[in-house]
């Protein structure tokens, strides 16, 4: 049977929700869409960019603990209320992917909640 692991970042919306952070099963690590926000102080910053980066440590704390990293990931999606916000982002998602170069799509549509401004949504093969 395939292993198959939750990763859990404390978010109050896992909780109320249902859902994880990231999945691992097997050698594979799907990370939820994830936002701007510090989930440490359930705070977000009005600034798209701020988000974007916020969104990154979010995610990259999800990955560390799947087993990986950024080079590691295979696909992204991104997911905008408008799309005109995206393009001041791309500083923030080079210095993650410039790399890795992952396959990657953009999607204009609107989110849980009207702070949000930016969702990051990952999947990532592990390493080995």
């Amino acid at each position: 049977m395939t292993e198959r692991r939750a990763i859990l970042s404390g978010s109050a919306f896992e909780e109320r929700i249902g859902y994880a952070r990231a999945v691992v099963h097997g050698d594979r690590v799907y990370v939820s869409g994830t936002t701007g926000f510090d989930y440490a102080a359930m705070t977000i910053s009005d600034d798209v960019v701020e988000q974007a980066a916020q969104c990154l440590r979010n995610i990259d704390a999800a990955l560390a603990e799947a087993g990986c990293t950024f080079a590691d990931v295979v696909r992204v999606r991104y997911l905008l209320p408008s799309r005109a916000d995206f393009e001041p982002c791309w500083p923030v998602l080079r210095k993650a992917f410039a790399e890795v170069r992952p396959a990657a799509t953009m999607l204009e549509c609107g989110l849980a909640d009207p702070r949000m401004k930016i969702e990051i949504e990952v999947d990532a093969h592990l390493p080995g």
